[in-house]
Formats: structure tokens, C-alpha cells, sequence
């Protein structure tokens, strides 16, 4: 690849980052307010994974003209994020089960399907980028995380409104973090794979 064409390369790569970057800030802000309005512990859990994934597509911006060391461990900040997030949203839903919470249905339902729109245009952008190192795989792997979420917060939304119980929101958010912590795993685990990788090594 001649300098030029990676240049170009990298000029897209931090185009499209900020883009991802400001719609998930956004994404996250509406999580949060449209959370406490309706008292739901879905969107809360992602609105605080919008939150750590604005982080992560912030570093990879970062790590763009970095090293590939530095992309690596860029990489492993943000799986370690995940990790964190996770338990946290399942110690909010444990307060929330012993505590009692009255999700309204409808406001999730909507805040999910305009989250899960924009996700699409994430992961749409992503996809669409050429030679991704591993920090900008992290980056995806959270976009379709997300997209996932949002589809389960559509579920629950509608039996909540149905129901008027509010365990299908607790048990949303625990999934959300169950979710979380599996893409955590997955970009340790490609991290890892990707020093061997420069290391040369061969696995059988």
C-alpha cells in the first residue's frame, strides 16, 4: 500500500470514528434521561454502555497513528471497561428487584428502536472501513452488542405494557451486562491473538 492510499486510510478510519463518536454520546445522553424518566434499569445499563463505548471509540481515534502495541492495550482498556459495566448493571438491577421499580414500557420501546437505528448506521459505517486493527474490531463488536440490547429493550418494553411487572426491564439489563461481558471476553481474547500474531507465532 503506497503512503498515500494509508493516509487517505487513515483519514476515513478517524472520520468515521468521530461520527460513531458523537452519535453514541448522543445515544447515551437519551439512555440516561429517558432511564430515569421511566424508571428502567435497561436503559440505564445502556446508557452506560453507550457511555464506555464513547470511551472506546475515543481511544481508537487515539490509536490510529499509534503503534500496534499501543492499539492492543487500547483494546484491552476497553474490555476490561465492559467487564466493569457489566457488574455494575447487575448490582443496579439487584437493588432495583429488592427496592421495587415501575419501568414505563413505552418510553423504552421508543428510546430503543431510534437507539437501534443509529446503531445500524454505526456498524454500517465500521463495516465499511478498510484493514481494521484490533481496536477498531472492539469497536464493532460494541456497535453490534448494542444493536442486540436494543432489540431485547424492545421485548421487554412491550410486556412491561403489557404486563405492568418489571422484571422483563431487570431481566433485560442483566442481559445487556451478560452481553457486555461476553464482548469483553472476545476482544481480550482477539488482544491476545493479535500479539501472537505479530509475534509470529503459530497456532495449530
Amino acid at each position: 500500500m503506497s503512503a498515500p492510499d494509508f493516509d487517505l486510510n487513515s483519514l476515513k478510519k478517524r472520520r468515521t470514528l468521530y461520527i460513531v463518536l458523537a452519535l453514541n454520546v448522543a445515544i447515551a445522553a437519551g439512555f440516561f434521561v429517558s432511564g430515569a424518566i421511566a424508571d428502567s434499569n435497561a436503559l440505564i445499563a445502556n446508557g452506560l454502555d453507550n457511555s464506555s463505548d464513547a470511551v472506546v471509540y475515543f481511544l481508537s481515534i487515539l490509536a490510529l497513528t499509534r503503534s500496534r502495541s499501543w492499539k492492543r492495550n487500547s483494546a484491552r482498556f476497553s474490555g476490561m471497561m465492559l467487564a466493569v459495566f457489566a457488574i455494575g448493571v447487575v448490582i443496579d438491577a439487584l437493588r432495583r428487584f429488592l427496592a421495587g421499580s415501575e419501568p414505563i414500557g413505552a418510553i423504552m420501546m421508543v428510546m430503543a428502536l431510534v437507539a437501534g437505528v443509529i446503531n445500524l448506521i454505526s456498524l454500517y459505517l465500521l463495516k465499511k472501513l478498510k484493514s481494521p486493527g484490533v481496536n477498531l474490531r472492539a469497536a464493532t463488536t460494541f456497535s453490534f452488542n448494542d444493536f442486540i440490547s436494543n432489540g431485547g429493550i424492545i421485548i421487554a418494553g412491550v410486556v412491561v405494557t403489557a404486563t405492568g411487572a418489571n422484571w422483563p426491564d431487570l431481566v433485560v439489563g442483566v442481559a445487556v451486562a451478560g452481553i457486555a461481558l461476553y464482548g469483553s471476553i472476545e476482544i481480550l481474547r482477539d488482544a491476545h491473538d493479535d500479539k501472537h500474531e505479530e509475534r509470529g507465532d503459530v497456532h495449530q
